[in-house]
């Protein structure tokens, strides 16, 4: 895979206006320092979405959608990073840098390409002078124009045809191999893998040729479907088969329906349908719901009602779960037993498969109903079991409005995590006297973090050493992360520092802080900054004192090295100079 150094992805967002990417395809109004519209990755009647062109990312408070210009290109525009990348560093002037280990740029592997189309291009000849397989397709209703939206193809039979046409010398050889069109026996032989198949080519989401499906047209042969091998440019569970027709044929994608087999994808193209994918022979993966999602906020999985299909559902609801922020939605549709959308759609046409489809079953209920088969609800036995099942389900929800449904409806299942008496929830805590206690002050550490991401030049104002790194405290490692990252890439914004945690367990809860607007100036924050540290600091002290004290305690002036006790000594002077700097510094602010 392609690695851009970090230093080029921060000039190329330093010197990407992302109003300006964003603009032609959003149209945004300006509110103050920032702008804002409808969101364009949910439907919403209010403007939610909002771009800052000082902090140079963008956030959504209504589904949670946030990110630089290289992710709203990857999501609205359903480019791949790299395509990203080049397409802002194209429009900023700027050459990307690639290393050696970057696939797309690797010599070997663009022949591997070339050797795959020249392989398509094959199939596609072989097909046009093939009875049988024109046969196929014909009864298969499979008009000239799907065959060549999908570069439908015919590998014929016997050991060498591709072989004998492409194999032309040892170079050439080597690379059909390598793209998984040649299979080897016992004794070394090689012959084509494909044969007497109708070919589907797999293509990326670039639109080239990666992998070949290939159907048997004999209905006792075996295996009935052949995919090719995982190689250097093909990976199974990241790829999904139509996917590059799919966004071919759609200029605003509303809903993906997953489906089993080619066939079935070619098939609902040849009635209209033509939102389908397929995966390659194996279960959804993680990889395959996020690239679901990053092309479509809906998703329909439509299965075999058999066992089978069933037990694909779950493992597909499973990589999807951890996916399912706002503005998302997941379906199931199980088909009738010996219908398969091949045969739905041929019987009922478009309008049928689509009334099938508005007919799903929404992932919440699908969920619920699943986990609760074979449990008596009626029974707080029934109740425990599937709260106990449901609950680490429920935990990989992203925060936000979904999650937090999922959650009140196990709560209605089953009464597990109702919240107490309305009287009880309301009433304030107090202290023996008659005055409610007052609210938590915000965390101090969230304060400095939320002052750096709203001006990540800041961490330069801090001088090391760093003595709050000691603290015990939620969130210390977090904030010396940043300042270590700002102190490595000096000219970072806040874009690319949330782009530094993006996929990580601390990424939701950085966008959500620097989506907040903070009062003040650079110098105000500067201030607020050096104050928040300095009670930090102040606080590692009072730590360090509270553990010699407790030391001092049980064991007495005797059981304190000198070391210990000239700490201590030190220790009173340095929180001195620590609450002096502090009450200058507020004072200041």
């Amino acid at each position: 895979m392609a690695r851009i150094p970090d230093a080029f992805i921060d000039e190329l967002l330093a010197r990407t206006d992302i109003v300006e990417v964003i603009h032609p395809r959003v149209p945004l109004k300006r509110q103050g320092k920032e702008y804002s519209a409808r969101c364009p990755f949910h439907d919403e009647r209010s403007p939610s979405f909002t771009v800052s062109p000082t902090k140079q990312f963008y956030h959504c408070f209504g589904c949670g959608a946030h990110g630089t210009a290289i992710s709203f290109l990857m999501n609205y525009d359903r480019l791949e990073f790299l395509d990203a990348v080049d397409e802002l560093a194209r429009q900023a002037g700027l050459e990307v840098p690639r290393d050696t280990r970057q696939r797309n740029a690797d010599p070997d592997t663009q022949d591997v390409f070339k050797a795959l189309d020249a392989a398509a291009a094959f199939f596609q000849r072989q097909l046009a002078g093939s009875d049988k397989a024109r046969g196929y397709l014909d009864r298969r209703s499979v008009g000239e124009a799907v065959r060549a939206q999908f570069a439908i193809g015919y590998a014929p039979d016997g050991y060498s045809a591709l072989k004998d046409a492409l194999g032309t010398d040892p170079r050439r050889m080597q690379l059909l191999d390598r793209a998984g069109l040649f299979s080897k026996n016992d004794r070394g032989h090689v012959y084509d893998k494909f044969r007497d198949r109708v070919m589907f080519p797999i293509h990326d989401r670039r639109g080239r040729v990666i992998a070949f499906g290939g159907r048997v047209l004999e209905p006792d042969a075996a295996p009935k479907y052949l995919n090719s091998p995982e190689t250097a440019v093909f990976h199974k569970g990241r790829e999904l088969y139509g996917l590059w027709q799919v966004r071919q044929a759609n200029q605003k994608l509303e809903r993906l329906v997953v489906v089993e087999g080619y066939m079935d994808v070619v098939a609902l193209f040849e009635h209209g349908v033509t939102q389908a994918v397929a995966t390659l022979g194996t279960a959804t993966t993680p990889d395959h719901a996020e690239l679901l999602f990053r092309n479509a906020p809906d998703v329909y999985f439509c299965f075999d009602g058999d066992r089978a299909g069933r037990s694909a559902a779950w493992k597909a609801l499973e990589s999807v779960l951890p996916r399912m922020r706002d503005g998302r939605q997941a379906f199931f549709l199980f088909l009738p037993e010996g219908e398969d959308p091949d045969t739905i759609v041929r019987s009922e046409g478009a309008p049928g498969f689509d009334a099938r489809l508005q007919q799903a079953t929404p992932l919440s209920r699908y969920f619920f109903d699943t986990l609760s088969d074979g449990i008596s609800l009626g029974t707080l036995d029934g109740k425990a079991r599937l709260a106990e099942r449901a609950k680490p389900l429920l935990a990989q929800i992203p925060d936000g409005a979904f999650g937090d449904l999922m959650q009140q409806r196990l709560t209605e299942l089953t009464g597990v995590g109702a919240r107490p008496a309305a009287a009880e929830a309301s009433a304030p805590i107090r202290r023996r006297g008659s005055q409610p206690l007052a609210p938590p002050r915000r965390s101090l550490v969230r304060s400095a973090i939320a002052l750096l991401l709203q001006q990540p030049s800041l961490a330069l104002d801090l001088p090391p050493p760093y003595r709050f790194v000691a603290l015990r405290q939620p969130g210390i490692e977090l904030l010396t992360e940043l300042i270590a990252l700002v102190s490595i890439r000096p000219e970072i914004t806040t874009g690319a520092l949330l782009e530094h945690f993006e996929g990580r367990e601390d990424g939701a809860a950085l966008q959500k802080l620097a989506s907040q607007s903070l009062p003040g100036d650079e110098g105000v924050w500067r201030t607020s900054l050096l104050n928040a540290v300095k009670q930090l600091d102040l606080q590692v002290v009072e730590q360090r004192q509270a553990e010699l004290a407790e030391k001092l305690r049980q064991l007495g002036t005797q059981g304190l090295s000198l070391e210990e006790r000239t700490e201590m000594s030190s220790l009173m002077t340095t929180a001195r100079e620590l609450r002096d700097a502090i009450r200058t510094l507020s004072a200041a602010g």
